[in-house]
């Protein structure tokens, strides 16, 4: 079994702009491309959960997100991190773009992502965590059956070191 880290991917890995879905309009948070290293280096999984609205919405599609993430994948593999897999919701209840338009329990607060994840990998959820910006991110990994770290800002490199070593005095990895 392996250990995973889930992140939630505006507003952690990059700066929440607004329906980020082109290379230019992406920039990375402070410290995300060294955490995601570290983290790879430590031994862990790391995944990608990220509710995208924008398709539901019509502001762009399916192939924009996928093209978006083939390429925060790569520039995470140059600075050493190594994203197993990423995870999207593009659907949206009351959606403008009806082939969207639905509940999922893909969406955060829902646990879709996460599980899909467990299922598709063999993840020991004991030695697993999130870390999101949102309480919606949180109710997700406490509904999937494991910790969440919300995440304000600063270093993200700084605050997963923390987790890191928070979960090693309390006997977690």
């Amino acid at each position: 079994m392996m250990k995973a880290v889930f992140f939630d991917r505006d507003g952690v890995l990059n700066e929440d702009r607004g329906y980020v879905f082109e290379r230019e309009e992406f920039v990375w948070t402070d410290g995300a491309k060294e955490a995601l290293a570290d983290l790879t280096q430590a031994g862990y999984a790391l995944f990608v959960v990220t509710n995208q609205s924008g398709v539901a919405r019509g502001y762009y599609t399916e192939a924009d997100v996928r093209s978006l993430h083939a390429w925060m994948t790569a520039e995470a593999r140059r600075a050493g991190g190594d994203i197993k897999a990423v995870y999207y919701c593009p659907y949206l209840e009351g959606a403008p773009v009806a082939a969207y338009d639905r509940k999922s329990s893909w969406r955060k607060p829902g646990p879709g992502m996460i599980l899909q994840a467990m299922a598709d990998y063999d993840i020991d959820k004991r030695e697993s965590f999130l870390i999101g910006d949102s309480p919606r991110d949180m109710e997700a990994a406490e509904r999937a059956g494991i910790d969440g770290y919300l995440f304000t800002g600063g270093s993200l490199q700084v605050f997963v070191n923390r987790i890191i070593e928070e979960r090693r005095r309390r006997g977690g990895l």
